[in-house]
């Protein structure tokens, strides 16, 4: 495995942003395995770490089992040996959840954006209208969340900042269906690349709410086939276990959400969540977010963040 002795870059600002997950996590493995013997007791304890790191009962499990395979196929000895045979095993687990998003397979691509109050949904929006725009896309964004004026404000400020094609918007209270029906419409007209759609902060256990998001996407789906080509749902890393089940509800009343963006992960020791996720439900990680910055949202890579995850950052 590459492991970087040297961040630089983003690498250095991710493993600062998983600095919390490392001091808790990766101090106890480094603890753990000093231990001379390889026993079930050692299992037990980093079983324990797993948890702490908030990986989840079945996919600590997994990963115990797994390491214990790969310790009796490899004939391991020595405990010390073990950090790089469970970095393996981590960095094997996502690699295959690795979804890079290219906007060129569709013209104009839809995506709605989905994420339920105060995970930095409109944030997130506003961060990859300004990569798209960069990339000399044009972009519209749609300002789906009705209900709430400071929304359409907050996204109005991200559209003029990213220099975008323009932003749809309706009078508060209007139906969330209709600003994503004219969205369309205009990047037609106007040869968008890329519409974003914004969304009201919805609580993921509401079924009226979430029947206003089912039926935003019948109406996309209308107008356009085989749109939304992305549904991507916003989670604040620091929900821990809390966010695998706002995940499972979300994805199965929408009847699949195709990518994840995983904000605010410099803020919490529970980085592990992204494991859990992905193992348990099988859905692509699209961005990570590490910090408030434009750069600081970025396509998520396995074997960066594994290894982010288990370096430690400057100055730590």
């Amino acid at each position: 495995m590459n492991i970087l002795s040297k961040p630089t870059g983003f690498f250095k600002r991710l493993c600062q942003g998983l600095s919390r997950t490392h001091n808790g996590f990766v101090f106890g493995l480094e603890k753990l395995f000093t231990k001379a013997r390889i026993d079930e007791e050692l299992y037990e304890e980093l079983e324990e770490l797993l948890l702490l790191a908030d990986i989840g009962f079945t996919t600590s499990n997994q990963i115990v089992e797994k390491l214990k395979g790969e310790v009796k196929r490899k004939k391991v000895k020595e405990a010390v040996a073990l950090k790089s045979i469970l970095q393996e095993i981590l960095t094997n687990m996502l690699t295959s959840f690795e979804a890079p998003l290219d906007i060129s397979l569709h013209s104009p691509f839809i995506m709605l954006v989905l994420g339920v109050n105060g995970v930095g949904k409109t944030t997130t929006i506003g961060k990859l209208a300004t990569r798209f725009g960069r990339e000399g896309k044009k972009v519209l964004l749609a300002a789906g969340d009705t209900f709430r004026a400071a929304a359409v404000e907050q996204l109005e400020v991200w559209a003029d900042r990213a220099k975008v094609e323009g932003i749809i918007k309706h009078k508060p209270g209007a139906d969330p269906s209709a600003v994503a029906f004219d969205a369309i419409k205009a990047a037609k007209a106007r040869e968008a690349d890329l519409v974003i759609i914004d969304t009201a902060g919805r609580l993921h256990n509401k079924s009226h709410l979430i029947a206003e998001l089912q039926k935003m996407k019948r109406v996309i789906a209308r107008e356009m086939p085989e749109a939304p080509h992305e549904i991507l749902l916003v989670l604040d890393a620091t929900t821990g276990q809390n966010g695998l089940q706002q995940v499972k509800q979300f994805n199965e009343a929408m009847g699949g959400i195709t990518g994840l963006a995983l904000t605010k992960l410099d803020g919490t020791a529970k980085g592990g969540i992204i494991f859990s996720i992905v193992n348990e439900l099988a859905i692509p990680i699209k961005f990570i977010g590490i910090g408030e910055g434009t750069e600081d949202l970025r396509d998520f890579k396995a074997e960066e963040f594994v290894c982010a995850l288990f370096e430690k950052s400057q100055g730590n």
